[in-house]
């Protein structure tokens, strides 16, 4: 099967600099599955999520269809990193007490990755995806980050990216839960946010048409308005998360 490859080229620099996501987050997931004994980390990229679950869950199957993304994926003894498109992932059927869907689930065949979801998890087995968007440092360093966003590179992210913008309102066919609320924080100086511009798809896809590098647009813009490059600023990506059971199954509705 074949598939949109937008994050091979720049694999390294997106295991460098994607932010992490709170060990709250695993904790919770872990408290509303059915057991913490195998989960599923689905199009898993560098393997933050599924590092993440394997603080909680014995053992995690983390796939991608990315080879390159795997290769460079964050070891752990308790990961088990494999290629494989989320559609068919080979994972025995009924075995999974989570999946769990970090910045990936727009990229999916939804109906397939659905079906095939229903197929592996366990009669209670829960399926998390999360995503987030724009970032929040202060206002006027967002406003150029916004405007790079929709004006600089706007017309060169891949369709399924306004997905995310719609995350709340995607097709989730699952007995859905209303969970609590989670965001990722970082502290970055000024190379650190400009590496994680240029991770983004719509970035690379510029490069490779125009032959130049959009950043260098709003780099001076960026630059004064962050004062010194080595000063650390707190960066926030507020997560949106749909949870939910295997249609059929008879397991809690909700969780604190």
């Amino acid at each position: 099967m074949t598939f949109k490859d937008h994050f091979s080229k720049q694999a390294a620099d997106y295991a460098q600099f994607r932010p992490t996501y709170p060990q709250e987050l695993f904790d919770y997931l872990g408290n509303i599955a059915p057991s913490r004994q195998l989960a599923w980390d689905c199009g898993t990229g560098n393997g933050q999520a599924a590092v993440g679950l394997a603080s909680v869950f014995d053992s995690v199957i983390a796939t991608d269809a990315s080879e390159k993304q795997i290769t460079n994926a964050a070891l752990h003894e308790r990961v088990d990193y494999r290629v494989a498109p989320a559609e068919n992932s080979g994972i025995k059927s009924g075995t999974i007490d989570l999946i769990m869907v970090a910045q990936a689930l727009h990229w999916f065949d939804l109906d397939r990755f659905y079906a095939e979801a229903r197929r592996v998890l366990k009669p209670d087995g829960v399926l998390a995806a999360s995503a987030y968007n724009l970032l929040h440092i202060e206002a006027a360093i967002d406003e150029i980050v916004n405007r790079y966003y929709y004006e600089v590179v706007g017309s060169f992210w891949p369709q399924e990216r306004q997905l995310v913008e719609q995350f709340a309102d995607l097709p989730f066919p699952f007995q859905e839960i209303d969970p609590p609320k989670f965001e990722m924080t970082a502290w970055w100086n000024l190379d650190h946010l400009v590496g994680y511009l240029r991770t983004w798809s719509s970035t690379q896809r510029f490069i490779a048409e125009k032959g130049s590098d959009p950043l260098k647009q709003i780099m001076d813009e960026l630059g004064a308005a962050w004062g010194a490059p080595e000063q650390t600023r707190n960066v926030v990506w507020p997560l949106t998360l749909r949870v939910g059971r295997k249609p059929g199954s008879d397991g809690l509705q909700s969780a604190d």
